[in-house]
């Protein structure tokens, strides 16, 4: 047995800095380097020194980054900068194009509002995403001679990937966040069925099966709908990219039909920000998106409206869309500040929000929160309405379904929650699940398998024989004297089952596989030699002299017999020779191979002509 370990440095029991050591063999990936929205101080970047104390480029063999969202990506400027990483990393166009856009959002937050000194820099950034390698959808990439990455379509986000990462003849795939249903704008998480030794997925609603998705949404627009009819204000914490453009459409769509006047506004920015990158990546979102796209811009709204933050205290409703979406720094959060003790005004959550963060708070009941060191009172209405482009439950078991995996790991959610689907798993699959905390290593046994491959000679001739077994004599009766290799074309078996192959292994190179001896003989240049058995069966004087009638006589009893039998008589390996001689002798000969069914024609040849047994 091989292992695969699994060290979570972040997302271990946990949603939040995502960031995965994985080792196959002697070979150490990480997946994903996020940051953790729920602290500022050093919890927030993951703990590099399980990896190693000094250089990590000598512990490393590359880096694989998922998708654009900080909670996967927002430490690699620190590790690469600061720390010192210079090994290979990977990712898809879409998400180095928009990584720095988030982590340029994030840094000026850290520094430039909260004024944190220890924080990496905007040429930090952009230094750190010179280093990165893309890698797009359905792409072998070969990263050295043994450790080799895939990247599958995720959906989540715009460029989000899950990843199959080989070594040698084991392999895991990570999922990264992904999402098993299309929503308005991108597609459906997909991969092949590529039986891994270990599937690491995330469990962010490891216990949830969501709603049916129309319900969900004429639940939202109904809840803004009577807020803004009360004269309160709504404001909805959203992320730059993703969940915002679909419930942008949705409310621009509701407010056009319903002929409403109430101002809707989304953050300065947020607009070009969408228009530039789907336009740049319109291959990765869905077909509808790619045929609206050809007549007009779907991000240009009629009834929703740049914000400005002299907006806040304007009098009388309307509905906000601001980021960031957990409420942990920017807009939403100076938005949700001053809103937060009018009770006839509402923040609707769309979306997962990590522990620590105010979204997480106000979400669990909290009544008072601190910001910026004040106490704010909580007031205003607070609804939770999940719009996240995450897999629920039925979803992840979906993708262990189709991936069929040996092996389950589940990151990326709470561990009470994780307990749950680990024992669903368990019970369904039949396979082992593991759920290790952040700094506990989870050891996989794998098993050594050697991959053979089969010829497809020696399959048309398996499954030939086996037609002709399941089908009896009825087709040799008729007069076919077609070789077996060419019967696939005329006969198929009846049902699947397991067959018996036969064949001879040929070890060449790194290269092993079954063919058939024929072609094994001709590879090798070997002249092959063909060992028969010849039996003589005196008949009795009584029987006929005549060829014709002898013959006749045995075809006839055989085929009769042929159901008890269970005889398959294959052309040129079998053969009945007539002997005029007196006494009348009959020659049975067969090959070697043939030995089982020349016993039984003798046996059948002794009852038909009433012989003694010998």
């Amino acid at each position: 047995m091989s292992e695969i370990k699994i060290t979570p440095l972040g997302a271990g029991q946990d949603v939040g800095r995502s960031c995965i050591l994985a080792s196959i063999g002697d070979k150490h990936i990480m997946l994903d380097c996020g940051m953790h929205m729920g602290f500022n101080d050093e919890r927030r970047f993951p703990d590099f020194s399980y990896i190693a104390e000094g250089n990590l480029t000598e512990h490393l063999d590359c880096v694989i980054i998922s998708h654009f969202h900080l909670d996967h990506c927002g430490a690699l400027p620190y590790m690469t900068e600061m720390v010192g990483y210079t090994g290979p990393i990977y990712m898809t166009q879409p998400t180095k194009a928009l990584c720095p856009v988030l982590l340029e959002d994030m840094r000026k937050v850290a520094v430039e509002r909260k004024g944190e000194t220890n924080f990496f820099t905007s040429s930090m950034i952009k230094d750190c995403m010179k280093k990165v390698t893309t890698v797009a959808l359905h792409e072998t990439v070969k990263v050295d001679d043994e450790l080799e990455i895939k990247a599958y379509y995720a959906g989540h986000v715009l460029g989000a990937a899950m990843f199959h990462v080989k070594v040698g003849n084991h392999s895991l795939v990570y999922t990264g966040d992904y999402n098993m249903t299309p929503d308005r704008h991108l597609g459906a998480a997909w991969i092949d069925k590529c039986r891994p030794d270990l599937l690491i997925t995330e469990s962010t609603y490891a216990t949830t099966i969501r709603d049916s998705k129309r319900c969900r949404e004429r639940d939202f627009l109904k809840k803004i709908h009577s807020c803004v009819d009360r004269g309160g204000k709504v404001l909805i914490p959203v992320f730059a990219l993703g969940r915002v453009q679909e419930l942008c459409i949705l409310l621009d769509t509701y407010w056009d039909r319903m002929n409403l006047t109430v101002p809707v506004y989304f953050t300065m920015g947020l607009a070009e920000t969408a228009n530039k990158y789907y336009r740049m990546f319109i291959t990765w979102t869905n077909q509808k998106i790619r045929r609206t796209f050809v007549h007009r811009n779907m991000f240009d709204f009629k009834h929703i409206k740049p914000f400005d933050k002299s907006y806040i205290d304007n009098p009388g409703p309307m509905v906000v869309f601001a980021t960031p979406g957990m409420l942990h720094a920017g807009l939403s959060l100076a938005v949700f500040k001053k809103w937060a003790p009018q009770e006839q005004n509402m923040v609707i959550m769309p979306g997962y929000c990590v522990q620590g963060t105010v979204g997480h708070k106000i979400l669990n009941g909290a009544k008072v929160v601190e910001i910026d060191k004040q106490n704010i009172q909580v007031k205003l209405a607070v609804e939770y309405m999940s719009f996240s482009a995450h897999a629920d439950a039925k979803g992840i078991m979906q993708l262990i379904r189709h991936c069929q995996p040996s092996n389950v790991l589940l990151v990326h959610g709470e561990n009470a929650k994780m307990d749950f689907l680990k024992q669903k798993i368990m019970q369904e699959f039949n396979i082992n699940c593991y759920k290790p905390g952040n700094g506990e290593t989870a050891v996989i046994g794998v098993e050594n398998r050697l991959r053979v491959e089969v010829s497809l000679p020696l399959l048309q001739q398996c499954l030939a024989q086996h037609a002709l077994s399941q089908h009896g004599g009825e087709e040799l009766t008729k007069g076919s004297s077609k070789r077996a290799a060419d019967a696939p074309h005329e006969l198929t078996p009846v049902r699947k089952a397991q067959k018996l192959l036969h064949g001879v292994l040929i070890i060449k190179n790194d290269s092993v596989r079954v063919s058939r001896v024929c072609d094994a003989w001709q590879e090798l240049g070997v002249t092959p030699h063909q060992l028969r058995y010849t039996q003589r069966v005196e008949l009795p004087l009584h029987a006929t002299a005549a060829h014709t009638s002898i013959t006749h006589m045995l075809h006839t009893s055989l085929s009769r017999l042929h159901s008890t039998l269970k005889l398959v008589i294959i052309p040129k390996t079998f053969s009945l020779i007539w002997s005029p001689k007196n006494p009348i002798t009959l020659l049975v000969s067969y090959t070697h191979q043939d030995e089982a069914l020349g016993a039984r024609v003798l046996d059948a040849v002794t009852r038909i002509f009433k012989l003694p047994s010998s």
